[in-house]
C-alpha cells in the first residue's frame, strides 16, 4: 500500500513560514521539483553555517534527517560547490537555507514524519 505523502514545495513553505513565525530567517536556494523533489538544508545559526542537512526517507519507515557535505564548511565557496555538484546530478533537488538558533530542532520537527 501506498502512504500518502506531504509535496515537497507544501513542506519547505511550512519549513520557512516556522522558521520565520520563530524569528529566523529562511530562503530558498534551488527550487526543485514541486512534488518530488529532494530537500538539502543549509542550516546556520547568526549567519555562520552549522551543516548541511538532507531530509532521507528511512527504510525502517518514516523521514529523517542526515548530515551530509564536505566536514569543514568555513572555507569559503565550500557549501556553495557542494549544493551545485549536487544540482547537476539532481536537477530536482531544493536547497533551502535556514537560519535560526534552533534550526535543526525547527527542521526536525517540521520535517520528519
Amino acid at each position: 500500500m501506498i502512504e500518502p505523502r506531504a509535496a515537497t514545495g507544501l513542506l519547505v513553505s511550512a519549513l520557512i513560514r516556522r522558521i520565520e513565525a520563530e524569528g529566523g530567517s529562511a530562503m530558498v536556494i534551488a527550487k526543485g521539483d514541486a512534488v518530488a523533489g529532494a530537500m538539502l538544508l543549509l542550516v546556520a545559526d547568526r549567519g555562520v553555517l552549522a551543516g548541511l542537512y538532507e531530509r532521507v526517507w528511512r527504510f525502517e519507515g518514516g523521514h529523517g534527517l542526515e548530515r551530509v557535505g564536505p566536514d569543514d564548511l568555513s572555507a569559503p565557496g565550500v557549501a556553495a560547490d557542494y549544493v551545485a555538484r549536487r544540482r547537476r546530478s539532481d536537477p530536482d533537488l531544493w536547497a533551502i537555507e535556514i537560519d535560526h538558533r534552533d534550526a535543526e530542532r525547527i527542521a526536525r520537527e517540521v520535517l520528519i514524519s
